[in-house]
C-alpha cells in the first residue's frame, strides 16, 4: 500500500486555534495521578478565557486533584465526511472552587455533566501549555483501511 496515500498530513496548531477548537466541543478526558498511577476520566467542560472549567462530585477524581493538582485535558474530533481530525491537549494545574464560591453558583447553571447529580465542585484547569494537531486525511482511504494495512503503513 502506498504510504504517501495513507499517511495523514499533520499541522501543528497555534494556541489560538487550539482554544477555538476546544470551544467548539464540550467533552474531553481529564488525566490525573491516582496513587502514583495515571488515570483518565471523561469530563464535560467549558472554555473560560484561557482555562477550562468542569463540575465534579466526590470520589476518586476530586481526591486525585486535591493530592496532585497537575493535570492534562485532551479533547478531539474526527470528521470522516471532510477527512479531518484534530486533537488538543491542555496541561496545567487544577483549582477547586469551594461549594459556596460565587463562581460555582453562577457557572454551574449552564454546565450539565453526564452524571448531573451531586456535582458540587467546580474545577478550573489553569493552562500552562496548550498544544494541538490537525490531521488532514485522504478521505478515500482513511476510514476503509484494514487494521493490518494501517499498521504496516506506520499509522500505529
Amino acid at each position: 500500500m502506498d504510504e504517501k496515500r495513507v499517511a495523514p498530513k499533520v499541522e501543528n496548531l497555534s494556541p489560538g486555534q487550539c482554544w477555538k477548537l476546544l470551544s467548539e466541543t464540550s467533552i474531553g478526558r481529564l488525566a490525573v495521578t491516582v496513587d502514583g498511577h495515571p488515570d483518565v476520566f471523561p469530563v464535560n467542560y467549558q472554555v473560560d478565557g484561557e482555562s477550562l472549567i468542569f463540575r465534579t462530585g466526590g470520589g476518586t477524581k476530586i481526591d486525585a486533584l486535591r493530592a496532585d493538582a497537575r493535570v492534562a485535558v485532551e479533547a478531539d474530533a474526527v470528521s470522516a465526511e471532510f477527512g479531518l481530525a484534530w486533537s488538543v491537549v491542555v496541561k496545567g494545574r487544577a483549582e477547586i472552587a469551594a461549594a459556596d464560591d460565587e463562581v460555582l453558583n453562577t457557572t454551574k447553571q449552564g454546565m450539565f455533566p453526564w452524571q448531573g447529580v451531586g456535582k458540587d465542585h467546580l474545577v478550573r484547569v489553569v493552562a500552562e501549555e496548550v498544544t494541538g494537531k490537525r490531521f488532514t486525511l485522504d478521505a478515500s482511504m482513511s476510514w476503509r483501511i484494514p487494521l493490518d494495512d494501517a499498521i504496516r503503513a506506520g499509522l500505529e
